[in-house]
């Protein structure tokens, strides 16, 4: 099943990750608790998320979402988003 990772900012699609993909990421990023459905990221945690052998294609797509910023938070889905989530 797909992961959706989207730019809590402006919405925007930045990944759709692999089920291994995205358990790395929650593995290696902080959660709130069990219903979390978000994470925090900055330059320094894509930075050890790349230092700890994480997926190429994953990293790119966290290095384009933050489009030049130093931090960003990012959401995450399991199902399909809405047409008008789909961007």
């Amino acid at each position: 099943m797909a992961v959706y990772l989207f730019d809590l900012a402006d919405g925007r699609r930045i990944a759709v990750l692999s089920d291994e993909q995205f358990q790395f990421l929650a593995d290696h990023l902080e959660s709130e608790g069990p219903d979390d459905d978000d994470y925090y990221l900055n330059q320094a945690t894509v930075q050890a998320l790349q230092d700890a052998g994480g997926d190429r294609q994953v990293i790119n797509a966290l290095q384009a979402g933050m489009a030049g910023r130093t931090e960003m938070d990012i959401r995450w889905q399991r199902d399909a988003p809405a047409p008008d989530e789909a961007q």
